[in-house]
């Protein structure tokens, strides 16, 4: 990342977007590189614990979750296959 700043868009609640994916052009010319960054707390006061606001911290394993509706069962805990 060469120090630019990239605007991030801000959705009807006024909340940042939860992931955010920075392209990076590979230097060969072949696929850009994507590197995926969270939004995650900033922080929070010690009197109220009120939260102060976002940051993206970077997630090394470039994958986003599936998206999970509130109506959907959860999915079962893997068992070890027996023998």
């Amino acid at each position: 990342m060469d120090g630019r700043t990239l605007p991030i868009l801000v959705g009807p609640t006024g909340h940042p977007p939860k992931w955010y994916e920075i392209p990076v052009p590979a230097p060969d010319g072949g696929p850009p590189t994507v590197l995926l960054y969270e939004r995650v707390p900033a922080g929070y006061t010690k009197r109220l614990g009120l939260q102060k606001g976002w940051k993206y911290t970077y997630s090394p394993n470039g994958e986003k979750p599936k998206l999970r509706w509130p109506w959907t069962k959860p999915t079962p805990p893997r068992t070890p296959p027996t023998e």
